[in-house]
């Protein structure tokens, strides 16, 4: 029988390989059915010998458990920033002061490289494994974001080649490619959530994460630019060539000069070209390549002097806005956008830049007919920079913002304190398909039969103009659309049936009130109890409520105010939806007050669900297990969570010892031996 972990760790070995020629070189040796069958194959035997998983194991990039902060760590090496150049003569007066610094018959040679424009941190190896990452932070001391780098799948979780340095130390730049940037606005903007201003700030926001699964979602990249070992110095062309050799992937477009007018060149060239690339770059770094020099010119307390940013100026051209049209989104957001006559911008044509707002429309004083100056928000997004106003002839027309949905005529509400105008009405069709699928998610009532394209034909008939509606569905109905045989007709009322006794949270979740996500609704569901009570709470009642606050309490009472919503509520009541929260125990009662617990392994309800009645409960679920934890709820499979609690002494428990503790028995006796050999087989 072969022995499973010598399997295990060739397996690893072969996907490190397959992945680096995959996202690195771009140049895969098997095929995508081939790779497959290896990683499935190792995700069977990890499974099966869960104390052999290691953090660095090609199955743990999809991101482990939820961390519940970021440490603070010290960098071997300070990060300093580096001086920024927007001018040849700030270049030249470089070349002239490195020069200066150095002796006279010093042959000074030149790196540059393109400046990706994304976050930097350092990384760590110990004897070829990844032990750390980190974040810039102050220079000194940043953020172990070690869980959320292990996700990016161009970071090499162990060096390639034999004989690593005993410690290596790498700087590099993470950064998200244009296309993921594209997509994931996309998807934020389809769930009604703030589109990133660029990709930068979706690095970083994905960077800080709490949920490593969803950083491993965002498609982070990463170019590494530096390397320090414990061996003498290197060139910085041989340590590029080094790191390319362990596997790491470096931006290729770097070149190497001992002439200042060629350099400069160079950065004229790419100043154009750089717009064809999928990743962000605003200029580029000068270094000086002999680490001798770079020690002899030395640093500053912020930055090094032997070496230079230069930064692009961002790329602006004046076009003229053909009209203003106003978008739905599906909370109701209403925002305008200018209709540009077409020009080429950034690698692009544009024909539309938004304008945000009613107030920013305002302080632009852009009107239709204006020629205007656009630029691209951190090289992406398109926007209106300023009006040439000498250009103006007197025929531009003042934009009115509408005071109605252009989409349903209900009146458009901007709130006390908000820029943005919304659509006060619940059968808006611009945010119908939203507002369904929305309330079919997964977090909410869960109906997994109402796929998007169920959902286009229903609402595009005109057979649900809102969420109350989907009860009304037969399955003669829903036999009359396209790809809907009897069975899937069938399925769909059953899940529609199924999900009525879903509990008030996630109904309330659900019907989408703006400044309600799951753990408000949450709140409000055990604080009231019923839908009816939450409707007839006042500002006043909801900001008594601990997490509600005031902006919250004024879009819950704005909502439960509309006629529209009494209809929906006593069509879902009709209907026989759950408007009442479950209890646990006696009424009121909160027999697991105080207690910290995590969750581990598969259990017969899903997650969310227990997470809910535990906090309901009074107790406070955590991601990971500490001395502080004081139980463990575990299924089957529960892996390294179960083992650091026997480790710790802290008590293990399976669901039916919890549902007994719900209803007021005590938490039951610890067994370390049976916990230890299989508490849940």
């Amino acid at each position: 029988m072969k022995n499973p972990a010598a399997e295990i760790e060739s397996l690893r070995e072969r996907l490190r390989y397959h992945n680096w020629r995959y996202y690195v070189l771009a140049d895969p040796e098997i095929t995508d059915y081939e790779y497959d069958q290896l990683f499935t194959r190792l995700k069977t035997l990890e499974s099966e010998h869960p104390g052999l998983i290691t953090p660095d194991s090609p199955t743990q990039s999809v991101g482990g458990a939820p961390i519940e902060g970021f440490e603070q760590v010290r960098h071997q090496t300070p990060m300093l920033s580096l001086d920024n150049s927007y001018s040849v003569d700030d270049l030249r007066e470089f070349d002239e002061r490195v020069r200066k610094n150095l002796p006279s018959d010093a042959v000074v040679e030149y790196v540059a490289e393109l400046k990706i424009d994304g976050v930097s941190v350092s990384l760590q190896y110990r004897d070829g494994a990844l032990v750390l990452a980190a974040t810039r932070g102050n220079g000194v001391t940043g953020d172990d974001i070690t869980a959320n780098a292990r996700t990016i799948r161009t970071l090499p979780q162990r060096l390639l080649g034999g004989n690593p340095p005993a410690l290596l130390e790498v700087r590099g730049e993470v950064f998200m490619p244009g296309k993921e940037f594209e997509r994931i606005n996309a998807a934020r903007e389809q769930e009604g959530l703030n589109l990133f201003a660029n990709p930068r700030n979706a690095t970083a926001g994905s960077l800080k994460l709490l949920d490593p699964a969803e950083t491993a979602r965002r498609g982070l990249d990463l170019f590494a630019y530096w390397a320090r070992t414990d061996g003498a110095p290197r060139l910085h062309t041989e340590n590029l060539a080094l790191l390319k050799q362990w596997g790491f992937k470096v931006e290729p477009h770097f070149a190497v000069f001992r002439d200042m007018d060629a350099l400069i060149a160079h950065l004229d060239a790419w100043e154009h070209k750089r717009h064809e690339l999928d990743y962000e770059t605003d200029g580029m770094v000068i270094k000086v390549n002999d680490p001798a020099q770079q020690q002899a010119l030395g640093a500053t307390s912020h930055h090094p002097r032997f070496a230079i940013a230069f930064k692009y100026p961002p790329e602006q051209k004046p076009t003229v806005v053909l009209g203003i049209d106003v978008q739905v989104g599906r909370t109701g957001k209403l925002t305008p956008v200018a209709r540009l006559e077409p020009v080429f911008l950034s690698g692009t044509t544009v024909t539309n830049a938004t304008l945000h707002n009613p107030d920013e429309i305002r302080r632009k004083d852009v009107r239709v007919g204006d020629t205007v100056i656009v630029q691209k928000a951190g090289e992406i997004i398109p926007q209106i920079i300023s009006v040439v106003k000498e250009k103006r002839t007197g025929q531009e027309r003042p934009f009115v913002f509408p005071d109605k949905c252009p989409a349903c005529g209900a009146p458009a509400e901007k709130p006390e304190g908000e820029a943005d105008a919304r659509c006060t009405g619940l059968r808006c069709p611009a945010q119908t398909r939203e507002r369904l699928r929305h309330f079919a998610s997964r977090q909410a009532m869960d109906i997994e039969t109402l796929g998007p394209a169920l959902i286009n034909q229903l609402a595009d008939r005109g057979l649900v103009n809102d969420v109350g509606d989907l009860y009304a569905l037969t399955a003669e109905q829903l036999q009359g659309l396209e790809r809907m045989g009897e069975k899937s007709a069938r399925n769909v009322v059953e899940a529609l049936e199924r999900s009525k006794r879903q509990p008030l949270d996630r109904l309330l979740f659900g019907l989408g009130i703006r400044q309600v996500g799951t753990r408000a609704a949450q709140i409000l569901a055990d604080h009231f109890g019923s839908l009816h009570a939450l409707a007839q709470a006042s500002e006043e009642d909801l900001v008594a409520v601990p997490e509600i606050g005031p902006v919250a309490a004024r879009s819950i009472v704005s909502f439960f105010a509309r006629e529209e919503t009494g209809d929906l509520i006593r069509r879902l009541e009709a209907s026989g939806l759950t408007l009442e929260q479950e209890r646990s125990g006696e009424p009121g009662a909160q027999p697991l007050k105080g207690l910290s617990i995590v969750i581990t392994g598969a259990l017969s309800r899903p997650r969310d669900e227990w997470k809910r009645i535990i906090e309901s409960a009074g107790a406070r679920v955590t991601s990971s297990v500490s001395k502080k934890t004081d139980l463990v709820l575990a299924g089957q499979d529960p892996g390294s969570k179960l083992e650091k609690a026997v480790k710790l002494g802290v008590k293990v428990i399976g669901e039916q010892d919890l549902s007994a503790m719900l209803q007021g028995a005590p938490a039951p006796v610890q067994d370390t031996k049976k916990a230890q050999g299989g508490l849940f087989d």
